[in-house]
């Protein structure tokens, strides 16, 4: 029997008594805690006590439930993905995303219009309410399970008379290719957010709750540092780190005021 004497509510006491078994090794990392009915002769508490105590720890993080099965301790240690996130290309040959990954896609891509909006305007230099197509993509790593979803948007400005707006779910290598052709000298800028997920994406990805996801955002500019295209990728937090190649690059010239 552990005793109890912690001031707070008593499913943050019992909650509490808890994780500190979790960070002192007791309970290890993906090993499954006592069932409920060890918890409650453990700790001397009510079943709804220690349900609200499991709970309490599933919202920090600590514990994932899995229904049917228990409770577990979370996994810790290095996520079991690398994103490498880089673009490459030799001479005039194809350009490589450098993902570090073989992904799968399970299904076909799904293909639709859309509109930009407060969120995808800015990026792509417009305003709420430009036409868009839009590409989304279910991407999954056999080696591992798993999963990422993919987005293209692009503007139909960008995608006029090119092949583009036929084939709007043109893998991102091949767009580079086809704006190169356009005339344009691609730059990319990207951004990373960690943010929860939202329910779909939560299905979607297979991630259990109170894991947030990386959400990166990739822009595609062109001639006059023209916005051309946007990417996201999603992917859980827990399953995935990104790797970036960073390099010197000369600073802009500055110019003399004149006298």
């Amino acid at each position: 029997m552990t005793e109890i004497k912690r001031p707070g509510a008593l499913y943050q006491q019992v909650a509490a008594a808890i994780r500190d078994a979790i960070l002192s090794g007791e309970f290890a990392p993906g090993a499954p805690l006592p069932s409920e009915a060890q918890l409650i002769e453990r700790y001397k508490v009510s079943r709804p006590t220690v349900r609200n105590a499991v709970a309490a720890l599933r919202a920090e993080g600590l514990v994932n439930v899995q229904h049917g099965k228990g409770s577990f301790v979370r996994t810790s240690g290095l996520p079991p993905v690398t994103v490498e996130r880089r673009i490459t290309r030799s001479g005039s040959g194809p350009f490589v995303t450098h993902d570090g990954i073989t992904w799968e896609q399970p299904d076909e891509p799904t293909i639709y219009r859309t509109e930009t909006t407060a969120i995808t305007g800015p990026p792509l230099g417009l305003g709420e309410g430009e036409a868009l197509f839009g590409c989304d993509r279910l991407l999954t790593d056999p080696a591992t399970g798993t999963r990422a979803l993919h987005r293209t948007l692009i503007p139909f400005a960008t995608a006029e008379d090119t092949e583009l707006a036929q084939a709007p779910d043109t893998e991102p290598g091949v767009i580079y290719e086809l704006l190169t052709k356009a005339g344009h000298k691609l730059w990319w800028a990207e951004t990373v957010q960690a943010r929860m997920p939202l329910p779909d994406e939560r299905d979607a990805l297979q991630i259990p709750d109170a894991t947030p996801v990386l959400h990166t955002t990739r822009t595609a500019h062109g001639t006059d540092d023209q916005p051309l295209i946007l990417e996201e990728l999603r992917i859980s937090a827990e399953r995935a780190q990104l790797a970036y190649r960073i390099t010197a690059e000369k600073p802009p010239a500055t110019r003399r005021a004149r006298a």
